[in-house]
C-alpha cells in the first residue's frame, strides 16, 4: 500500500479568493469558515474571498486564514469518500499548527485561537525588533552560515536544496545580500514577510506564546507528526508544546523533515491548503516524490486515491 503524508503550507501561500470554491461546494468546508468568524471575532471569510490582498497578507490575518482554508479543505477531503489514510502529517511554520489540528492533537477552535495569538505576538515582536528575511540561492549552508556570522544574521529556513532563508535586522539582511553577491556572485531574493521570523528577534513573541500554549489542551497526535524544530517524530504533548515555541526563534528543518518521511516509506504527499509552494520545494528535495494539491474544487476532482 502506498504511504501518504499530509503537508500544510506556511505564510505567503494566501491569495484573494482562497477557499471560496470549497465553501460553495462542500458543507463541511462551509462549516469550518462559518465557525472561524465566530472564533476569531471578525469576518475572516470575507477577507479570504474578497481581500484586499494587502490586508489579507498582514501576519495577523494571513496565518489564521491559511489555517482556516487548510482545515476546510481537509474536512472536505475526509468527507469526499476518497480513501486516504495518512502515515504522518507535517506543516511548514504556520502549517505545523494546521497539522496539529489535522492530527487531532488540538481542537480546531483551540488551534485557531492559538494561531491568532501567535500571529499577534509575531507582529508585535516585528514592531519591537524590525527585521527582514532573504532567500540566498545556490550557496552551500556552511558558507551562508559564515556570511550570517559576519552580517549578524541567522539562518531561518532550510526548505530545499539550493535555498537558504536568512533572518535579521534590515541592515543585517542588506549586508547578507551584499556578501552573497560579492563572495559568490549569488542571487538573493527578499521575501514579502513583515519580520525576521524563526530568529532570535522573535524572542518576545516566543515568551508570550509559551505562556498561552500551556493553556491549550494538546493531546498525543492520532496521526504521527514530524516537527520543524527537530525534523523528528514527536508524540509527547510537553515536547510538542516546546517545539511549537522553539520554531519561532530557531531554523525550520523542512528539507530534513520531508527526507525523514520519505525514509519511512512515504512516496505521496498531499499538499492541503492554499497555493502550491510546497510542491515547488518538493521538486527540489526529491523529484521522484509525488505531490498532489488540494486547494480548489478543480484540484479536488483531479486528486487520485492512492491509499
Amino acid at each position: 500500500m502506498v504511504k501518504v503524508a499530509y503537508i500544510f503550507p506556511g505564510q505567503g501561500a494566501q491569495y484573494v479568493g482562497m477557499g471560496k470554491t470549497l465553501y460553495n461546494s462542500f458543507p463541511k468546508a462551509k462549516e469550518i469558515f462559518d465557525q472561524a468568524n465566530d472564533i476569531l471575532g471578525y469576518d475572516i471569510k470575507k477577507l479570504c474571498f474578497e481581500g484586499p490582498l494587502g490586508e489579507l497578507s498582514k501576519t495577523v490575518n494571513s496565518q489564521p486564514a491559511i489555517l482556516v482554508h487548510s482545515i476546510a479543505a481537509l474536512r472536505a477531503l475526509e468527507d469526499s469518500g476518497k480513501d486516504f489514510t495518512p502515515f504522518c502529517a507535517l506543516g511548514l511554520s504556520v502549517g505545523e499548527y494546521i497539522a496539529l489540528v489535522a492530527s487531532g492533537a488540538a481542537s480546531y477552535k483551540e488551534g485557531l485561537k492559538l494561531i491568532q495569538q501567535r500571529a499577534r505576538f509575531m507582529e508585535e515582536a516585528s514592531k519591537q525588533n524590525p527585521g527582514k528575511m532573504v532567500a540566498v540561492m545556490n550557496v552551500e549552508l556552511g558558507k551562508v552560515e559564515e556570511i550570517c556570522k559576519e552580517a549578524e544574521a541567522e539562518v531561518a529556513n532550510l526548505n530545499c536544496p539550493g535555498q537558504v532563508v536568512v533572518s535579521g535586522s534590515p541592515a543585517a539582511i542588506n549586508k547578507v545580500v551584499a556578501l552573497a553577491q560579492g563572495k559568490y556572485t549569488a542571487k538573493s531574493v527578499i521575501l514579502n514577510i513583515s519580520g525576521a521570523f524563526h530568529s532570535s528577534l522573535m524572542l518576545p513573541a516566543a515568551e508570550k506564546l509559551s505562556k498561552e500554549i500551556e493553556k491549550v489542551n494538546i493531546k498525543k497526535p492520532a496521526i504521527p507528526m514530524i516537527f520543524n524544530a527537530t525534523a523528528k517524530f514527536e508524540s509527547d504533548p510537553a515536547i510538542i508544546r516546546k517545539n511549537l515555541v522553539t520554531q519561532l526563534t530557531k531554523r525550520t528543518l523542512w528539507e530534513e523533515s520531508i527526507k525523514l518521511a520519505a525514509q519511512k516509506g512515504v512516496t505521496t504527499f498531499l499538499e492541503i491548503g492554499p497555493g502550491k509552494v510546497l510542491k515547488g520545494l518538493m521538486r527540489r528535495i526529491n523529484p521522484k516524490l509525488t505531490v498532489q494539491n488540494f486547494d480548489t474544487v478543480e484540484d479536488f476532482s483531479a486528486v487520485k486515491t492512492t491509499a
